[in-house]
């Protein structure tokens, strides 16, 4: 032990670094206050108006078989095994945050080291490896010219890099050519995708190490990967295709791994199956095949000028890595590339936006070829030296810049339950109940577990389902001609209790407050706010 602590040393305090820094930054984004309400970053508010409601459903609520609890009536669509598991650590006793949090570390600092052994696997240099975390946390896309295009140069302007709150570029939600998606806030967002990801580098790194074995993988070791990757699809649906995509290509390029393979997507495909007829097919008509992304006016020069916007030097020097490799680290490249590929030519969604899953991952193998072709620019002469300290400079301002935003995000309010008289009385109805929600994000209902019958339509959208269809069912019930036609649409939705609220939080919905304060039985009401529930079982009974 004492001699493999030794051996693994540095590898051991980069996994602590890493993990503490990263639990920091998560408790900074997302946290529970001394008066026990949710503290949570500004640039999380929106994503996290689904990601609370998914854990709460696990935690306070009943969802099994599992359902979207922003859109409940059909299986869920959207991959929810992280947010289970966190879910099922609150309902254990452990405070939201810090379930939340501490996975989201682990997986984070576990992605951080993996990059770290992927580059040493490959390239046998610490030197490589540091390069390629440096530019995984620091992603290098030419952001940077936004962000001077908006604050000139000058001494002042350099120090105000450090307070900066907005990122340099936000496409295409701020109409500019540079993606969002490129900068940390990915993963402080979207906290189940390091885990994702962290699994895939395993696969990779592991079918690169017994490539050469006469004997391919380990038997048992196969079948363990088989049990995990089968059980992908309710952890991270697109991963679990890069995943088989990456099986496929390891069977062309590695025949002596062909028989173990075989074993691996035989176990895969029967522990997937069920899990993939279960979350079934888009209710929306998903354009399958559309090249370019996020291209408007697709040619070659717009797609070349499109992606050294958004990758810089990343689009030039993996390439160049990838000429100065041997047969067998190209190989590897092959896998990654394939995926910007199929990023770039098809959609598996109804939102085009979410490829950028398949180029986060292409950017993480790109960094560590980019890492080797430096490295070696670097060993050449001095003017090598030079060229690599300004190509890393180009490489990493853009996700420094980014990186402070991050640091110096505001904070908004959740009223959580402790503090919530209505979300405590929701607590005390059946797990199961569906309301009809007053709110798109965060309704008292989703904050105590329950669903809701439609949250904010941009999530549920997203994950393919019906959102037109849903929206005119909830104006319906919600200014209904007779009480009969109310019944009659609540219980066909299975909807077990309506929340009302004035003002109503519901954009331009016209609700008929009056009809349901007549008609309906209230069960709940608070004297000092506009907010009531009514039971639609009680109101219902005798029609």
């Amino acid at each position: 032990m004492r001699r493999w602590v030794k051996r693994n040393l540095f590898l051991i305090v980069l996994f602590f670094l890493s993990f503490f820094v990263s639990l920091a930054i998560f408790f900074h984004t997302f946290r529970v206050d001394k008066e026990g309400n949710l503290l949570i970053a500004a640039k999380l508010w929106s994503d996290f108006g689904s990601t609370i409601p998914l854990i709460r459903s696990f935690s306070l609520g009943e969802n099994f078989p599992p359902e979207y609890p922003i859109f409940p009536g059909r299986p869920i669509r959207y991959h929810f095994g992280f947010y289970a598991i966190v879910g099922l650590l609150e309902r254990s006793g452990i405070r939201i945050d810090i379930a939340l949090n501490t996975l989201s570390a682990l997986s984070f600092s576990l992605l951080v080291i993996l990059i770290y052994l992927l580059a040493q696997t490959l390239f046998q240099k610490r030197a490589i490896s540091i390069l390629s975390i440096t530019m995984f946390l620091f992603p290098g896309s030419l952001g940077f010219i936004n962000y001077f295009k908006k604050n000139p140069i000058f001494p002042g302007n350099i120090l105000q890099i450090l307070t900066n709150r907005e990122f340099a570029s936000f496409g295409p939600y701020d109409r500019g050519i540079i993606s969002a998606f490129w900068n940390l806030n990915i993963y402080t967002n979207q906290r189940h995708l390091a885990m994702a990801y962290s699994f895939f580098i395993v696969v990779l790194i592991l079918l690169y190490r017994y490539k050469d074995n006469p004997k391919g993988i380990n038997y048992y070791l196969a079948m363990m990967l088989g049990l995990v990757i089968g059980m992908f699809p309710f952890f991270h649906m697109a991963v679990f295709g890069m995943i088989i995509v990456s099986l496929g290509i390891a069977f062309l390029l590695f025949p002596r791994l062909r028989l173990t393979l075989l074993l691996i997507g035989t176990i895969s495909a029967v522990i997937a199956f069920p899990q993939i007829v279960y979350m079934g097919k888009a209710e929306l008509e998903v354009e399958y095949f559309r090249p370019g992304y996020l291209i408007e006016g697709l040619t070659p020069r717009n797609f070349i000028s499109y992606w050294f916007m958004n990758l810089g030097l990343n689009l030039i020097l993996p390439f160049i890595g990838f000429l100065m490799a041997n047969k067998d680290q190209r190989k590897v490249f092959i896998f990654f590339f394939t995926l910007f590929i199929i990023g770039n030519t098809f959609v598996f969604t109804t939102d085009i936006a979410t490829n950028h899953k398949f180029f986060n991952i292409y950017l993480i193998g790109a960094s560590v070829f980019s890492a080797y072709a430096l490295y070696t620019i670097w060993r050449a002469n001095w003017v090598g030296k030079i060229t690599t300290i300004l190509a890393s400079f180009i490489l990493t301002f853009s996700g420094l810049i980014d990186f402070f935003p991050i640091l110096n995000d505001g904070h908004m309010k959740m009223i959580d339950i402790k503090n919530n008289p209505a979300a405590s009385y929701i607590l005390t109805t059946p797990k199961k109940s569906v309301f009809l929600n007053s709110k798109f994000l965060y309704d008292n209902a989703s904050i105590a577990g329950r669903k809701i019958f439609m949250g904010w339509p941009y999530f549920s959208w997203g994950a393919g389902y019906d959102t037109i269809k849903r929206e005119k069912i909830m104006k319906a019930i919600l200014n209904p001609s007779s009480k009969s036609e109310a019944c009659h649409l609540l219980e066909g939705e299975g909807i077990d209790y309506v929340e009302m609220e004035i003002p109503p939080n519901l954009l331009d919905y016209p609700i008929n407050h009056d009809f349901y304060n007549s008609e309906f039985v209230k069960t709940y009401s608070n004297p000092e706010s506009t907010y009531s529930i009514y039971s639609v079982s009680q109101s219902c009974k005798t029609l």
